[in-house]
């Protein structure tokens, strides 16, 4: 296809892995592009801050633009862009030091820093500025997450919107509505948006401005990160205050669930593992379960099942359900490991467990992706009692590498895991529906019953390793909408 005739999508994005990362918006930001632009009928490009975390990394950036100015009161008006060619897709990189140079993407352990109001204002509006400048006209802009939202509110409500973008359509992706980008109502004016979208019909949200909203507003379509999650916010448990508004515009909100990259995560070339495997060969899966148990100093000759978990250690991943729960767990004839980082009562909870179960219960608070592989491939289930999971991609993981999820059936983790049928053997893991301690501890057990018990144990694993949640169908499904939201007429006017 001719590239005149392909449609052009640009992705506004804070981050993107591996450029800058701090969790699962980049993995998809990563991987969606590149498997968008193998679709011969795309042309995608994408568009993010130039973080120090990608200046560190040394790679080959080409400067592409310099000396752009953009029309809005702040002191800090001029940005340059440079180009970083990611594996089918250019990648434009704002690049303004005194917003983006900084040690971390958002703030410190101390909190979030002061102006990351201005500082993502300052990407939403530059990214509309950089498009002309690359003479780059897209068809459609996918925005993701509050960091990004505001660029829909410029082109709907700010001084700088012209022809050039007047019909391109706007798709915004929740990725958590948790988190929306909340500041002080004074903000508006010191970015260029008129005070008068202080509104509750607007941008105002109990008193503060709120970025996510303006997604929300000023979108021809809402996509989120699963179907189960896209009727989940719609309610008021996990709408967030923001349930109204989604009901509102329920018409055009869509759940397409996410996807993993199986080329990045492949048991059977991962380099992090001690051994390899597949469905077709799945014993190297038993020598990583011994490397895990020697990384945890538990025996190796032992009848034991593992239970894994990899996580941000926070109440909304379920480790509050976890803590109230260890003593009843670590009486059973299990090992359970934890990795993660997160909330300090919750580390400091785990870490009296750990002394208290020291044969029993291994943790370890870091980051580290080689061991969590590990833990993916070496455990025996993984355990996710989410209180909401938008998506989840660790369930995905642990499918990837024949671990058997146990999960609690909220968003994309009931999209992706179904409950094992002794009878007719389909089924991929163990779901419980309550958030409280007994649900969680009875799929446990009902998941243990089955652990090296045949023929059970290896249709399991079987199961597991044969889960497709490869890119691949997102993509499509991604593309599909694409063209959906294009044959739409035009609702904006520049």
């Amino acid at each position: 296809m001719s590239a005149k005739n392909r449609i052009r999508v640009v992705f506004l994005t804070p981050e993107m892995a591996p450029l800058a990362k701090t969790g699962g918006l980049a993995d998809v930001t990563g991987a969606l592009p590149k498997y968008l632009s193998r679709n011969p009928r795309l042309e995608v490009a994408v568009m993010m801050p130039l973080h120090r975390e990608v200046r560190k990394k040394n790679l080959a950036l080409k400067p592409k633009l310099e000396g752009l100015e953009i029309n809005w009161p702040g002191a800090e008006k001029i940005f340059s862009v440079h180009e970083y060619q990611a594996d089918g897709f250019p990648v434009y990189l704002i690049d303004n030091p005194a917003f983006y140079d900084r040690d971390y993407l958002y703030g410190t352990a101390e909190g979030d820093y002061p102006d990351n109001g201005e500082r993502f204002a300052f990407f939403s509006l530059a990214t509309l500025k950089t498009l002309p400048a690359l003479d780059f006209k897209p068809d459609l802009i996918h925005a993701h997450d509050w960091q990004s939202a505001l660029a829909f509110a410029y082109l709907r409500h700010g001084r700088q919107a012209d022809d050039f973008l007047a019909r391109t359509r706007l798709l915004f992706t929740i990725h958590n509505l948790a988190y929306q980008g909340l500041f002080p109502p004074e903000l508006l004016e010191k970015i260029g948006l008129p005070a008068t979208l202080f509104n509750p019909e607007n941008l105002e949200f109990y008193g503060r401005v709120n970025f996510l909203k303006a997604g929300l507003l000023y979108s021809d379509a809402i996509s989120t990160v699963s179907p189960t999650y896209s009727l989940e916010i719609q309610t008021p448990e996990f709408g967030f205050g923001l349930d109204g508004v989604l009901r509102l515009r329920s018409d055009r909100l869509f759940g397409i669930l996410n996807g993993i990259d199986y080329q990045d995560w492949n048991p059977a070339t991962d380099p992090a593992l001690p051994a390899h495997y597949s469905q077709d060969n799945p014993a190297g899966k038993t020598v990583c379960r011994l490397e895990l148990l020697r990384a945890f100093n538990f025996p190796l000759a032992t009848p034991r099942p593992i239970i894994g978990m990899v996580s941000r250690l926070a109440g909304q991943k379920g480790f509050d359900l976890l803590v109230r729960s260890l003593d009843k767990l670590l009486q059973e004839e299990v090992y359970l490991v934890i990795l993660g980082t997160g909330e300090k009562e919750i580390q400091n909870l785990l870490v009296e467990a750990r002394d208290k179960y020291p044969d029993r219960l291994g943790l370890r608070i870091a980051f580290d992706d080689r061991l969590a592989r590990l833990i993916y491939a070496g455990s025996d289930f993984f355990l996710i009692p989410s209180r909401y999971e938008p998506c989840g991609l660790t369930q995905m993981y642990s499918l990837r590498y024949g671990t058997i999820p146990i999960v609690r059936s909220t968003g994309g983790l009931k999209d992706s895991v179904r409950e094992f049928n002794p009878g007719t053997l389909q089924g991929n893991g163990f779901l419980f529906e309550n958030y409280e301690t007994g649900a969680m501890l009875e799929a446990i057990n009902r998941a243990l019953a089955f652990y090296r018990q045949e023929p059970y144990w290896s249709r399991l694993v079987d199961n597991a390793l044969a889960s497709n949640f490869s890119w691949e169908k997102s993509a499509e499904d991604y593309f599909q909408l694409y063209t959906r939201i294009l044959s739409w007429p035009a609702a904006r006017s520049s």
